[in-house]
């Protein structure tokens, strides 16, 4: 039998009126505190004026609370949540995963503004919808207590305990989960790219300054290489320990760097193998849709196939620092900006040769902090034979990267810059912008300009 439920006309915007004879509390578990939290959460300020990412979490936790989650899957929240028909092709159709990269951003930012608070927080980890329940209580764990008598996931309602004494995780993990989700996401980056050109036309209105910009880079008279990160070798140098320059790069000399902790059939995949992160996946599909795209012109080429002559008689769009694209050194050559990595592969920072009134000499970021500043760079200049160009968009982190082509195609303080380097014949002369963003879990947040270089 269905049970009525009475809510108010907030709650009927803000909560999961379920398809099934199931009632919008889940059973028993009205006052759970996991589930109050949940519906704070979703009726506060960074939930409320989006509906259906408020019905994203409160599905989520309503099926996590009652048991259920093996309902928690792509096909079933697309249905329950977006409407969609049940035999609906989520490889088509990426609504889920775009709402749940959404929801993770819109998460942090409320237990940064909103829920300092909370004795517990929601967390989506990445690579699926389950979430979980994480307590920001200090661990009250004697450090004699047996480690094994400390509670389980299981035990403890699904919240986290971290045992004292736990350090935080090391680089070295971080590369070792990031290369595990890199196999699965790369294999499909030059596919769906094309897919989601064909599938969904850009139909933004096109300021003048930049479709200069993208006009030059698309140029149709020539072609364009775009060249995404090579997160192997980014994995490679961070394992090793080791950066590897361009001249070392091409002569594959990233083959041959030790690679502790790791078995010997992942260490062939991650030197032979072409790796690129999901983000990249969406520069390049944001790039496809644009107006001045020419997609019989426009390359995506992997950067250990990419040559000399390729960047001296095309243009080309260089995804990535120097850390994990090496041909991003050649672009920095004569800028005032660069990118340059710690010898020792724990750290990154922008360089600033030549500061200007109230401009550091260096900008670098807490990368181990899941809240961190970070920055980027936006760069423009000529290609190695002066007859193209080179639009080279990196950061200190991914977030940083993110940032920098979010900002290209949605900043009116980049358009502003971009004007300002327009000649009188409609071309853009080289310039040099610094970002400064908020990473929030890898997803950068509040990004703007902070300094910029014209020639």
């Amino acid at each position: 039998m269905q049970r009525t439920v009475r809510i108010t006309p907030k709650e009927h915007e803000t909560y999961i009126r379920y398809s099934e004879p199931h009632p919008i509390v889940p059973i028993g578990l009205a006052d759970d505190e996991r589930w109050r939290l949940a519906k704070r959460v979703a009726a506060g300020p960074h939930f409320s004026k989006s509906p259906l990412l408020s019905r994203f979490l409160l599905f989520i936790v309503a099926r996590t609370l009652e048991g259920r989650q093996d309902e928690i899957t792509e096909r079933q929240i697309g249905v329950q949540v977006f409407g969609r028909p049940g035999d609906y092709r989520t490889v088509q159709d990426n609504i889920v995963r775009n709402y749940a990269r959404q929801l993770r951003k819109r998460l942090a930012e409320h237990y940064m503004e909103q829920g300092p608070d909370d004795s517990i927080r929601i967390e989506i980890p990445l690579g699926g919808y389950i979430p979980e329940f994480v307590s920001t209580e200090p661990c009250t764990h004697s450090e004699s207590q047996p480690a094994d008598s400390r509670p389980s996931l299981v035990e403890s309602n699904q919240t986290h305990f971290a045992p004292d004494g736990n350090k935080a995780p090391t680089r070295t993990h971080r590369t070792l989960i990031a290369a595990a989700w890199l196999f699965l996401y790369s294999v499909l980056l030059v596919a769906l790219t094309w897919f989601a050109r064909a599938r969904f036309p850009a139909h933004a209105p096109v300021r003048e300054s930049e479709s200069a910009l993208w006009n030059q880079i698309f140029d149709v008279s020539q072609n364009t290489y775009i060249v995404p990160p090579d997160a192997g070798l980014n994995l490679i140098e961070d394992l090793s320990h080791h950066p590897v320059p361009l001249s070392e790069y091409i002569k594959n000399g990233y083959r041959e760097l030790p690679l502790p902790k790791m078995d010997s059939h992942s260490a062939v995949d991650i030197r032979t193998q072409q790796f690129t992160g999901f983000a990249n996946l969406q520069i390049v599909t944001a790039m496809a849709q644009r107006p001045e795209y020419h997609p019989e012109r426009v390359f995506l080429r992997f950067p250990r196939e990419l040559r000399f002559d390729d960047l001296k008689s095309a243009n080309a769009v260089l995804i990535g620092s120097a850390c994990s694209n090496p041909w991003a050194s050649l672009a920095e050559e004569g800028t005032n900006f660069r990118i340059r990595c710690d010898d020792s592969m724990q750290d990154s920072a922008i360089l600033n040769r030549k500061p200007l009134a109230r401009e550091q000499a260096s900008y670098t970021s807490q990368w181990n902090e899941p809240v961190h500043q970070t920055y980027a760079l936006i760069l423009f200049v000529p290609n190695l034979g002066g007859n193209g160009n080179i639009l080279l968009l990196e950061g200190l982190d991914v977030a940083g990267t993110q940032a920098a082509s979010e900002a290209l195609l949605q900043s009116p303080a980049v358009q502003r810059i971009l004007e300002r380097a327009k000649h009188p014949n409609g071309t853009l002369a080289s310039f040099e912008i610094l970002l400064r963003a908020t990473s929030i879990q890898s997803n950068a947040t509040g990004t703007e300009v902070i300094a910029s270089r014209i020639d």
